[in-house]
């Protein structure tokens, strides 16, 4: 598993592009629609933990090559760092899936900063890169884990993105067949 160095004594930001986005499960000062540039999102990863099973598996969203991936950062207070990596390790590093960044991301207010990111491990076994459609369908509809079942997690992610004013095809389409009426077309700009 890679992991960053300790960490400096000052405020840490983490970028969330799925599930941290609508449950961050950590205390944070303030949030603020980011970009990173370099990765999007995409259902890559096979869930063996949180919304699948190993004979069973989901499909979860990880960050993988190239694009630009809109999302939340947050802002975590230095005295909180510490406990939120932690917190973090054991959320998203269940299966070491992830690969454990500081990645610069711009917030939409024109700040710059460095965030922590997870980003998919492509030589991981659970990364499932690129699936058909209809794989891609069945493996959601069927998925479900400690965290809960899959097709919650895509729809949930699906509606938040969208109240942040962020279309993402492949989830606007899934929703669109996991929730007939909720895979809302691209908003109006």
């Amino acid at each position: 598993m890679t992991m960053t160095a300790d960490l400096s004594p000052s405020d840490l930001w983490v970028f969330g592009y799925g599930s941290l986005i609508w449950r961050p499960g950590f205390p944070f000062e303030e949030s603020v629609v980011a970009r990173l540039h370099g990765y999007h999102r995409s259902l890559c990863i096979f869930s063996h933990v949180h919304r699948g099973t190993p004979e069973r598996p989901g499909l979860v969203l990880g960050l993988d090559r190239g694009g630009i991936c809109r999302g939340l950062a947050f802002r975590v207070a230095a005295g909180e760092a510490a406990e939120t990596v932690t917190y973090l390790r054991a959320r998203e590093q269940a299966t070491s899936v992830y690969l454990e960044r500081h990645m610069p991301v711009r917030l939409d207010d024109g700040r710059n900063v460095k965030a922590l990111v997870y980003v998919a491990d492509r030589k991981h076994l659970q990364y499932a890169g690129r699936l058909p459609p209809d794989k891609v369908l069945e493996l959601v509809r069927n998925g479900r884990g400690g965290s809960g079942e899959n097709p919650d997690y895509v729809l949930q992610t699906h509606e938040h993105l969208r109240k942040m004013g962020v279309f993402d095809p492949v989830l606007a389409d899934l929703a669109q067949k996991l929730a007939p009426g909720l895979g809302q077309p691209r908003p109006p700009l």
